[in-house]
């Protein structure tokens, strides 16, 4: 009979290995989706408050994976957006198995450990918080996890950040000084991000015409969360929403 010391180690081993282990492929995800929708669970907004205070990370991810969703987003920051490390846990717990985006705002290695213990599959890397430099050593870093990086831009002055080849390109279509949204942020600097990057068009993102006219000019990937979270079942809107995008 094992004493409580080699049970602990021997579940410490076994913790190790599920994060060193192969996580689902977001890039890929996409690359393969028809829709192309990274569903949000985003319970807070730092401008309009409270969005659904009562979502439940064990509930809405799994409903997002079964009512379509090519991968999921998932915010962690506590004080801003109401999230929480332990949402990633949960909704893998739940049955999660589709990619899951750590989103946050990383500024340290540190964050980067706790997005790949939790269970992430990526990470959001955001030029306007990071020299490129910072932010070239964190994409290093994140790739020596096993995590994959959506680089996200805003405008013109950050495209530069694109040479640190991330595995994913994200435009911001939300100024994260005013929080103003403009959808056309991302119809104009599509051209300008390398032509093999998998671009992502994040927030804003409220019609499915929208995504079928981003779709044809290169975007692969929707990351859209208010949209679904604000309606009384969020994977219901979403499974609506896709219906749409595709069949039209």
């Amino acid at each position: 009979m094992q004493d409580i010391l080699e049970q602990i180690i021997a579940t410490k081993r076994e913790e190790l290995e599920r994060m060193r282990a192969k996580k689902p492929s977001l890039r890929q995800a996409l690359l393969d989706s028809h829709s192309g929708i990274i569903a949000e669970f985003k319970r807070k907004s730092p401008s309009k408050g409270w969005i659904k205070e009562e979502g439940r990370a064990d509930i809405i991810p799994l409903s997002y994976q079964q009512n379509g969703a090519a991968a999921l987003s998932i915010l962690t920051d506590k004080q801003y957006f109401g999230g929480h490390d332990d949402f990633i846990r949960q909704a893998r717990q739940s049955g999660v198995t589709i990619p899951v985006l750590y989103k946050n705002f990383v500024i340290d290695e540190m964050q980067l450990y706790e997005a790949a213990l939790c269970g992430a599959s990526a990470v959001l890397l955001i030029a306007a918080c990071l020299t490129k430099q910072a932010c070239g050593t964190l994409l290093h870093k994140a790739h020596e996890l096993g995590l994959e990086v959506l680089l996200e831009m805003h405008d013109e002055r950050e495209l530069e950040y694109a040479e640190l080849e991330p595995d994913l390109c994200g435009i911001n279509n939300r100024n994260l000084g005013s929080f103003v949204t403009d959808v056309q942020n991302s119809f104009r600097l599509a051209e300008m991000l390398p032509k093999d990057a998998v671009k992502v068009s994040e927030s804003g993102i409220s019609n499915p015409e929208t995504v079928r006219a981003l779709r044809q000019v290169g975007f692969r990937g929707f990351l859209i969360g208010e949209n679904f979270m604000k309606t009384a079942d969020p994977g219901q809107a979403l499974r609506e929403f896709i219906s749409s995008v595709i069949t039209k």
